[in-house]
């Protein structure tokens, strides 16, 4: 039974992070009922919406616009107006400015309706083969100030790690982990889902490599074991470990 579209209702909608295929019948349903559809990036939306044969207008709303585009979205949710909120791929809220169009239409008695769906980060984490009963998502690490605090404070993580990062910088931030954390096991996921799908397995030592001899392409998603408790206790990193292993 179709979904009955509710009036001044922000509705969370995940999209594809790659296939077109992975949309929700129950995320066609909303874009197709709501009033006005806020992406991040109007473009790639319309290609999504031109394969589902949906017609809605759209509103631009990301990082550079959020300040002057929230006040005009929550005053048409006031009004009545059943709005979908949508990034480039993926849930709305997960390392983009979703969160302050949500948190300010909280804040305005609004209600907030999420659509499940694709998640780069939960497809990256089952397809690791790491741990999954416990993680952690670190998202983009900073670029400069607290990026070596934030890398010094993985070290003791027991939780499986999960991160985003940039082809151009991926080379760096597994020479920083790998300083860091030592030779942990880790899975380099980029492109799911789409025809170049990759998942690259190894040490972060073997996958620094990997990157300097192949770099990547497309966003990434980097999955990183956690120390376990012997390496919290006593400080030592994956690769004193394995000396202890061979000695």
């Amino acid at each position: 039974m179709s979904e009955t579209i509710q009036h001044g209702v922000l509705y969370i909608v995940s999209t594809p992070i790659g296939n077109l295929e992975d949309i929700t019948r129950r995320g066609v349903t909303i874009l197709s009922g709501v009033d006005l559809i806020a992406a991040e990036d109007t473009r790639t939306t319309r290609i999504l919406l031109n394969h589902l044969g949906i017609e809605k207008p759209l509103i631009s709303y990301f990082v550079q616009n959020e300040v002057r585009r929230i006040p005009e979205l929550i005053q048409r949710l006031q009004q009545g107006s059943a709005v979908a909120l949508v990034t480039d791929a993926g849930t709305p809220g997960i390392s983009d400015p979703a969160y302050a169009l949500i948190r300010a239409a909280l804040q305005n008695e609004i209600r907030v309706i999420p659509v499940p769906g694709a998640s780069a980060l939960l497809a990256a984490l089952v397809a690791s083969g790491l741990p999954t009963d416990r993680f952690v998502f670190e998202g983009f690490l900073p670029h400069k100030k607290g990026r070596k605090t934030r890398i010094g404070q993985l070290k003791h993580e027991t939780r499986t790690i999960v991160l985003y990062e940039s082809p151009h910088r991926i080379e760096r931030t597994l020479r920083e982990l790998t300083a860091e954390l030592g030779a942990r096991t880790a899975v380099l996921a980029r492109e799911l889902t789409k025809k170049f799908e990759e998942v690259r397995r190894g040490t972060l030592v073997q996958l620094l490599d990997s990157v300097q001899t192949n770099p990547p392409k497309g966003e990434i998603v980097l999955v990183v074991e956690g120390c376990d408790d012997r390496d919290r206790a006593t400080g030592r990193t994956s690769d004193d470990n394995k000396d202890d292993d061979h000695g």
